[in-house]
């Protein structure tokens, strides 16, 4: 589903430990690292679009997790024209998201990469809270920055209410 603007509507998520941590992951389709994401059904909200990509991703279920926040609308990026797909139509020129932040409610053993026929990350990491923003693919790191700055009073609220302490 691409909208008139060529932008495809997606779902970005952002998970974190206890410790302020978030889960970082490695693509298996390429050298990338990023947060899980994925594109919405037509007859999805935003919420059961991440639901599902979380699931599908990395093996977690609702009841992993707590949502802490999301950002207030849709952010944008562009693709660069070399990882557009020409040959697709309607054309679409980069994704508009919103963005989940998640607390981790159990260890990571129950993170599972292998829920899909072709997974989509084949390896993770627990990361500082900004180092997605200077590691992502250079095309992405401004919607990341804005994504993170947006989550990051989420972030903060969760640690004045006592958690995350080590």
């Amino acid at each position: 589903m691409i909208d008139a603007d060529g932008f495809r509507p997606n779902v970005a998520i952002v998970i974190m430990k206890e410790d302020q941590r978030v889960f970082w992951a490695h693509r298996s389709s390429n050298d990338g690292w990023q947060f899980p994401q994925g594109g919405m059904n037509t007859d999805e909200t935003p919420t059961e679009a991440m639901f599902r990509e979380l699931q599908e991703e990395t093996g977690l279920r609702e009841e992993h997790v707590e949502v802490l926040g999301s950002t207030p609308g849709w952010l944008r990026y562009r693709l660069p024209r070399r990882y557009q797909r020409h040959h697709s139509k309607p054309l679409c020129i980069g994704q508009k998201q919103v963005w989940f932040l998640l607390r981790l409610l159990s260890d990571d053993s129950v993170v599972s990469l292998d829920t899909s026929e072709t997974p989509e990350f084949y390896e993770y990491k627990w990361v500082d809270f900004w180092y997605p923003v200077k590691n992502v693919i250079p095309f992405k790191r401004r919607v990341y920055q804005k994504a993170l700055t947006m989550l990051d009073p989420y972030r903060q609220q969760f640690l004045r209410n006592g958690a995350g302490r080590a």
